[in-house]
């Protein structure tokens, strides 16, 4: 790989060299060169995956090589075709002026604005914004099992995965160990019925309003699985979400606003500097136009 990298690279200097005039380099080594644009070996190096073999580093410098070419040439020709390159060089400026603001307002903020949020607030928003979270679809707290057709001692399993009990979470926890396929305990968390309805053989349409009325604990099967499911709680469709289960949400819904509040406090201060200082020329307020 180096050894074709410096190949190419002692070549291209050295045509460099006795054909075109001089350029800084600022220290890289360029390896080719398109309309003043140049590809340097330092930048080729950062592109190169790591263990390559010798043949497909060769093959990745030449394919490489031949791209950023193309590219050059391509730019280069767009750029003197364009009918309203004025209103390009706009739209570029525009978004580099963006581009600084929002990194230096996230600079700003990730000095300035910690994001820690007390449990007071996250409590405190959660009732005064209760319409805000209402469930779409149904969630659940339990348990869920899958093990193959042929599984040893399933008639256990049908009597453990029924009962929230030390006990016998103990026992299904160690049978799904050398047992399940797959082995999901969430009493303490809420889930998403729907994630479950897509890894069981359960129509989605069936699992929707009324489903877990009459389903609190589910075994099924098909060709290949026993699927087995308890579902210790749930909330339905059009029920107040669970704290717990939109804390996060909540949390990063205050983090943002705080972010706003402190971006906003410093425009506002910047104003009232530049005004105090004089800096603001409003050419439209002149009184003697």
């Amino acid at each position: 790989m180096s050894k074709t990298i410096r190949f190419i690279g002692f070549l291209c200097v050295i045509l460099l060299c006795a054909c075109k005039p001089q350029y800084d380099h600022k220290g890289k080594t360029p390896l080719v060169e398109v309309a003043g644009n140049f590809l340097y070996e330092e930048d080729l190096r950062l592109a190169l995956p790591l263990n390559l073999s010798s043949q497909d580093s060769a093959l990745f410098v030449e394919r490489f090589i031949r791209n950023w070419v193309e590219e050059a040439l391509l730019y280069h020709k767009a750029e003197g075709n364009i009918p309203d390159n004025e209103r390009v060089a706009k739209l570029v400026d525009s978004y580099r002026r963006s581009l600084i603001m929002h990194t230096y307002q996230t600079e700003l903020v990730n000095q300035q604005l910690s994001e820690e949020i007390a449990e007071e607030e996250i409590a405190d928003y959660y009732e005064k914004n209760k319409t805000l979270f209402l469930l779409e679809e149904p969630i659940v707290k339990g348990l869920f099992i899958k093990v193959p057709l042929q599984s040893p001692g399933l008639s256990d399993v049908r009597k453990w995965y029924k009962k929230n009990s030390q006990e016998t979470i103990e026992k299904l926890e160690k049978y799904s160990l050398r047992n399940a396929v797959t082995y999901d305990y969430f009493y303490d968390y809420w889930k998403p019925f729907k994630d479950i309805v897509s890894v069981m053989p359960i129509k989605e349409a069936a699992a929707t309003r009324d489903y877990l009325d009459s389903h609190r604990d589910v075994e099924l099967k098909d060709t290949a699985y026993h699927y087995f499911l308890h579902v210790e709680d749930y909330q339905g469709i059009g029920k107040q979400k669970p704290l717990d289960f939109v804390r996060e949400e909540i949390k990063e819904i205050l983090i943002n606003l705080k972010r706003v509040d402190f971006i906003n406090k410093v425009k506002d201060d910047l104003y009232q500097k530049a005004s105090e200082n004089n800096q603001i020329i409003y050419y439209y307020l002149d009184s003697d136009e």
